[in-house]
């Protein structure tokens, strides 16, 4: 599961001199600039401690689990284990484009396709579709570069992307606010083929995970459709180039 870019996207920024970045700032185009964020957030195996903090009106529901991913750059599996109390032993598998949920209670195992893919998480701001959408970016969209910006005193590149004719997308238009120095997405908007916005997501904590490079620990999603509801999804741990286990990231393990 790609968290958020769901497995992945998150950032609280430091002031830092942007003059320097200003000349190199023509040369990128906007497919080089979301190639960068692609090879940034890549991840070929990792392990997650996160949570989930799903707020509706007032109220406030926090959902903790534990991620595996593993991805040759063309296949993305992963596997997510919940793991606070209410949830606990509730998992979700996605093998590349495939996402399969168990419910221990019931001893139920569904695959989640069709309309279900629309939905919530969980009930949170992030669809299932979100968690599916594991291609790179690249591979999916094409892409303009607009004018820059700047986001709490950081210089940000502003992309525009269109889906690709014939490509299955979550939303068929977005625009991304890219940290100029570290290629972090610091802002996201995603639209309807109608231009609807349909959704939101701010980034909140950024976090030097390699030396050099940098990812997003908390990201806050607001779907633009609901009232009053916002998830915050944060990552307290993440382990790069883990060894996972063979057979862990498999349907065997969902029962």
């Amino acid at each position: 599961m790609k968290w958020p870019r769901t497995v992945v996207s998150i950032a609280v920024l430091a002031l830092f001199c942007i003059l320097p970045l200003a000349a190199g700032a023509a040369d990128l185009t906007g497919a080089d600039i979301m190639d960068k964020v692609d090879e940034n957030q890549f991840i070929a195996s990792g392990r997650m401690e996160s949570e989930m903090i799903i707020r509706d009106r007032g109220r406030e529901n926090v959902k903790e689990m534990i991620s595996y991913v593993e991805s040759d750059g063309e296949v993305t599996n992963a596997l997510a284990e919940f793991v606070n109390p209410r949830d606990r032993g509730t998992k979700y598998l996605m093998q590349d484009d495939e996402l399969w949920m168990y419910f221990p209670d019931a001893e139920d195992l569904v695959r989640i396709s069709g309309h279900m893919l629309r939905e919530g998480m969980m009930g949170s701001d992030f669809s299932y579709q979100d968690a599916l959408e594991s291609e790179r970016l690249t591979e999916l969209y094409t892409f303009e570069k607009e004018e820059m910006d700047s986001i709490d005193g950081r210089e940000v590149y502003v992309v525009k992307a269109v889906a690709r004719e014939g490509e299955e997308v979550a939303y068929y238009e977005r625009r991304f606010w890219v940290d100029a120095e570290r290629f972090v997405v610091l802002r996201e908007e995603m639209y309807a083929r109608d231009g609807r916005l349909l959704k939101e997501m701010i980034t909140k904590e950024v976090e030097e995970v390699q030396e050099g490079r940098w990812m997003p620990m908390e990201v806050v999603m607001e779907d633009k459709l609901k009232e009053g509801t916002e998830t915050i999804h944060r990552i307290k741990v993440l382990e790069l180039d883990y060894d996972i286990p063979e057979g862990k990231i498999s349907l065997d393990t969902l029962q």
